[in-house]
């Protein structure tokens, strides 16, 4: 009877052990207050270590303010009627006459994907190089019509801009699809424009929506985007869209009668 008492023991003993060797290496729940001390910025690391006084717990709820300055506000609608270098157009020119200078009577003569070039000119068989940019396809079509009456009688001309041309923006980040877009009627704006590549893949309440126009930047929070209809800005060609997440953060530990606060910096 001794004997099993005694191996009885020494298995209890044997099983406190192995469980107490076990609960060493099973998973914290957070850093202890000397690990955050030795990784703050008076130690030489990147983490702001202060105590959490009702002060600081007012700061840290703090949401930066966020929008798009009066520039970005300012800009208007982009007029999609109006051709741009790079725009892409269609001609069709109708003849009355037999032996026309472009085609057969009655029947149209396509002139197809006519390039508008970066100083905004056009060429035309018979009606030579023509400024095309800051005119609309009517406005186009009746500096053609004129100019093709010279060579003959009475042309019908026909003139509309192709999808998909000169005037793109690029978005990259959270979004469904990343790429390059053209500014088109239905995407004049930023949230349309969003939504056109699929809308934002990362929480509302922490994502940021930056615009980059040549040498400026301006941010907004998304929640405030769709909660003021002043920041769904017009686009302009050549915007460059970045959807990113708000990486701020913070830990709190107890540490005796008060808690320590980790500031994780932008």
């Amino acid at each position: 009877m001794r004997s099993l008492t005694t191996s009885f023991r020494n298995f209890a003993v044997l099983t406190l052990v192995a469980s107490t060797l076990s609960a060493c290496a099973l998973p914290r729940p957070g850093p202890t207050r000397s690990e955050l001390v030795s990784g703050s910025t008076e130690k030489g690391g990147d983490a702001f270590v202060v105590p959490v006084t009702a002060d600081v717990a007012r700061a840290s709820a703090l949401v930066p303010t966020l929008g798009f300055t009066s520039a970005f506000l300012r800009a208007g609608v982009i007029g999609s009627d109006i051709i741009r270098p790079g725009d892409t157009l269609s001609i069709l020119v109708w003849e009355n006459v037999k032996e026309g200078i472009l085609g057969t009577a009655g029947l149209a003569t396509p002139i197809n994907e006519v390039q508008v070039d970066g100083r905004g000119f056009i060429f035309v068989p018979y009606a030579g190089r023509i400024k095309a940019s800051g005119n609309t396809p009517d406005e186009l079509r009746l500096i053609l019509t004129e100019r093709l009456e010279a060579q003959t009688p009475d042309p019908q001309v026909m003139v509309r801009r192709l999808a998909g041309d000169g005037s793109t923006v690029s978005i990259v980040g959270g979004v469904g699809s990343q790429g390059v877009y053209a500014i088109e009627r239905p995407t004049r704006t930023l949230t349309a424009m969003l939504a056109r590549a699929g809308g934002v893949t990362i929480p509302p309440e922490i994502a940021q929506v930056n615009i980059i126009r040549g040498n400026e930047r301006s941010t907004v929070w998304l929640q405030d985007l769709y909660r003021n209809p002043r920041f769904d800005i017009a686009l302009r060609s050549g915007d460059r869209i970045l959807v990113e997440e708000d990486t701020r953060s913070f830990t709190a530990l107890r540490g005796g009668p008060t808690f320590s606060t980790s500031l994780q910096p932008d």
